[in-house]
């Protein structure tokens, strides 16, 4: 690389900055200005945030509700502002949700149809100028169109959005708010001189053990000079030539870099670049460098990720959206969701194609935290016709602009072309001929290669099998267990290698959240006569031998309880058979992570941001230190450990069979070593060492007994480092007095509550207003106390009070802090009896 000139015509470095001015936003019928001069002078204008929706400027005002919100795609809605320029400056729109007309004085000068790409307008005047945008009204367009498509879909409101790179998040009814997207709901940037550094991209891949950086920079003015420049990678400081033609392109080699893991595996380590040309620095954000790779096997049929050269099972959830009413991008948006879902134990993400772009705020918080993105293109369900070609060019800019934002990211490691639209061509009969689709395909693998050679694309989800929905190849959207209401025997049955998307069901929220309001609402597809209350019954129903609609009609609050506590057993269970070794499973994204409204929704963290029983049934099963246990018949339990850490484990492995959940009929102990990143299974035969019919496998005589519990400590210092449960003779174990007490401590200004049993406690709940414990609804053996942090809601001041419930329990505990004895008081629930 040559030295850089210090030249005498040198401009300051800078960065484009936020537009500062006040916006204001009104709503009018479809055509009734033409242009911002029509605007009558008594028109109402609501105070509009930038960037923001207009259902966001008319929250809190009279025409809003979001029970029946307007359907404000049926009109045109104009935004509008002043600010002062000068000739030659750039106004950059970095998103503009729906068919907008940018005005400037009057004049319109831009149109932009597609809400996922950006937009940029040079501006020929200065002193104040009046920017105006009209969105006109998406319906009035899609009413105009008379395209037929080869198939249909009931997931939205009107085929015709295939036309319009909209999001459908507002258009899909029976699971998502009718909350229309419009407004400038990603920044608008002025880039106020030269110098400004408008662009940059970064593409990383590692070469042997060595991290290689390619830098792409574009500032504003193609005759802009800079006194030296340098580029900074973590610690290390590289020399840039002088820009030609307003850009810079480098590489530079970062030798024995150290590697970006998923949190469940190593450390997320990350490289801060920043650009300094000697008197200002500026931070570009941060790299990392790690090595993805698809296995597919010796039969083709594997989706298997390998990171570093390690197998990695990913676990995760399909991401809706942090602000369903003003599409927020901010770090504060993202950051509880994704802390959240990294703390559950996942380590994946799925930006599926029913929603639309994050910003780069939310690849930043997952690079960051250890997150894997799986990244849907914003296509789903629909017949797309992407042999026309302005179309077509519109998504080819979409996929060159995603990429360029995201070469850098090393949580990004698969890109998909769109979710369900080869299952639903194939579903409605088209034969494999008449289904086909170029685009997705065959162009955008070759134009994928050609932008980002190390990146993983799939054409389809779900993709890979004779058809696009079978399950035992390939990607695939299991809902055997689930909606399909197969037995959880299925889940190691179907052979399922990856899941994009699995385990629907209508989750009950938390009872002290203000979603419990409305828990008998749930999500439904949108056509049929069922919903997802109708699938969770069902299970309720086979695993805790309840008739589901008379325990609602007679006892609603027992009937939550057990509604709550089976989706955490169904996550359980299903997780616990994929993950174990021999299993062909290699992944699988529960479907959702969060819901948009409140009610039983399909996410596992609940509209208000409150966990539900199905994120700690997760939480139990997705550690990265784990016990799983497998019902192998008459072999017996097979009891497999896991350690992905990058250290060795050296632990006790104990097995306890309790009659009543308190007295130890059988029980057994043996020291196991773990090396890193590996696994081991061993046979429950193995360790008890004589016979016991431990899985009820050849029933002689009455079961002895009704729970095994597995614990894995520490060799060294004890702890518990995973622990599971099986049921041989079934998971609706005989009410019972159990004997629990629960004290609340406080340490240091936090809260704790501790809880101890003297006979196993089934699916343990903790309710307390106002707070939310870090664990709850686990089972908790006999005699073996548990410590849990309670947090407070935001707000909230009061001490913690309230219930500690187990479901096989005749007694609830009461708790109240400060209290002088420190034990709670028992009292006793007929309807816990």
């Amino acid at each position: 690389m040559t030295n850089p000139a210090i030249l005498s015509d040198t401009v300051a470095l800078g960065i484009a900055q936020p537009l500062k001015a006040s916006w204001r936003a009104t709503r009018t019928a479809r055509g009734a200005a033409p242009d911002p001069a029509a605007l009558s002078a008594d028109t109402l204008w609501l105070d509009a945030r930038v960037p923001g929706t207009a259902l966001q400027a008319l929250q809190g005002s009279a025409a809003w509700t979001a029970v029946t919100p307007m359907p404000l795609h049926e009109d045109d809605v104009w935004y509008e502002t002043a600010f002062e320029a000068c000739p030659g400056q750039k106004l950059r729109f970095l998103g503009l949700a729906g068919l907008a007309e940018v005005w400037i004085d009057g004049e319109c000068v831009a149109v932009s149809t597609s809400m996922f790409l950006p937009l940029a307008i040079d501006l020929a005047t200065g002193g104040t100028v009046r920017l105006s945008i009209c969105f006109r009204s998406l319906f009035a367009a899609m009413a105009a169109t008379s395209e037929r498509p080869r198939w249909r879909t009931r997931l939205v409101t009107t085929n015709a959005l295939r036309l319009y790179r909209q999001t459908l998040l507002g258009h899909m009814p029976g699971w998502c708010p009718s909350f229309h997207a419009i407004g400038p709901f990603r920044p608008v940037e002025l880039v106020d001189r030269p110098g400004i550094l408008q662009s940059w991209r970064f593409a990383t891949h590692m070469r042997g053990n060595d991290g290689i950086l390619s830098v792409n920079l574009t500032f504003s003015g193609s005759a802009a000079r800079f006194r030296a420049l340098t580029l900074s990678v973590g610690t290390v400081v590289f020399a840039l030539e002088d820009v030609r033609d307003g850009s810079i392109a480098a590489e530079v080699t970062l030798p024995d870099v150290a590697r970006w893991w998923p949190h469940t595996h190593g450390e997320a380590i990350l490289h801060m670049v920043s650009l300094s040309d000697g008197t200002t620095e500026l931070a570009l954000g941060q790299v990392g460098f790690r090595e993805a790779t698809i296995r597919r096997g010796e039969d083709e049929t594997d989706f298997a990720l390998e990171m570093n050269g390690v197998s990695v099972f990913c676990r995760g959830a399909c991401w809706t959206s942090a602000d369903l009413l003003g599409l927020a991008g901010d770090r504060e948006a993202y950051a509880p969701w994704l802390i959240a879902l990294r703390d559950s134990g996942m380590n994946m993400v799925r930006v599926g194609g029913t929603m639309l772009y994050e910003s780069q705020a939310f690849h930043d918080l997952c690079d960051e935290l250890g997150i894997m993105v799986w990244q849907d293109l914003m296509f789903a369900n629909l017949d797309y016709p992407l042999d026309s070609e302005p179309l077509r060019q519109q998504v080819i800019a979409e996929v060159e602009q995603l990429l360029s934002r995201l070469g850098g990211s090393p949580s990004f490691v698969v890109l998909c072309g769109g979710s369900e639209i080869a299952q639903q061509a194939t579903m409605v009969g088209l034969t494999a001929e008449r289904r086909q689709m170029p685009f997705f395909e065959t162009v955008l693998p070759r134009l994928i290669r050609h932008l980002s050679p190390d990146l993983h694309y799939i054409p389809h989800s779900p993709w890979g099998g004779a058809l696009p929905i079978t399950v035992s190849a390939g990607v695939a959207h299991y809902y055997g267990v689930g909606a399909y209401r197969r037995p959880l025997e299925d889940a190691r049955r179907a052979k399922v290698r990856f899941a994009s998307e699995c385990l629907a069901f209508a989750n009950p929220p938390s009872s002290v959240s203000p979603a419990a309001l409305k828990s008998d609402k749930a999500p439904r597809d949108h056509g049929v006569s069922w919903d997802f209350a109708d699938i969770r019954d069902h299970y309720l129903g086979t695993l805790y031998g309840y008739e589901p609609v008379k325990l609602r009609l007679e006892d609603h609050a027992r009937y939550l309880e057990l509604s709550r506590a089976v989706t955490a057993d169904l996550m359980e269970s299903v997780f616990s058979e994929w993950r174990r070794p021999g299993s062909p499973c290699s992944g699988g994204l529960v479907w959702q992570l969060q819901d948009l409204a409140s009610g039983s929704g399909w996410g596992v963290i609940d509209s208000h941001g409150h966990k539900k029983a199905a994120w700690h049934g997760l939480r139990r099963v997705l550690a990265p230190i784990q016990l799983l246990l497998s019902d192998e018949g008459m072999d017996g339990i097979a009891l497999h450990v896991l350690n992905e850490s990058p250290d060795a484990v050296s632990a006790v492995l104990s097995l306890d069979c309790l009659r009543r959940g308190a007295v130890s009929v059988v029980s057994a102990q043996q020291p196991v070593e773990i090396e890193p990143r590996s696994s081991a299974s061993f046979s429950s035969q193995a360790i008890l060492d004589s016979f016991f019919d431990i899985t009820r496998a050849y029933h002689f005589g009455a079961p002895e007994h009704n729970v095994t519990i597995a614990t894995l400590r520490c060799a060294k210092s004890g702890n518990i480092l995973s622990e599971a449960f099986h049921f041989p003779v079934g998971r609706a174990l005989p009410p019972d007095d159990l004997g629990m007490q629960a004290t609340i401590v406080g340490i240091d200004s936090c809260w704790f509550i501790d809880i101890i049993a003297a006979r196993f406690a089934q699916a343990v709940h903790i309710v307390a207003d106002g707070y939310q414990a870090d664990e709850d609804w686990f089972h908790l053996p006999p005699a073996r106390p548990r410590r849990i942090r309670l947090r407070e809601k935001r707000g909230w001041h009061e001490p913690p009070s309230g219930l500690v419930i187990a479901i096989n329990g005749t007694t609830t505990v009461s708790f109240r802090a400060p209290r002088e004895t420190g034990t709670a008081t028992r009292t006793k629930t007929a309807a816990l009896a």
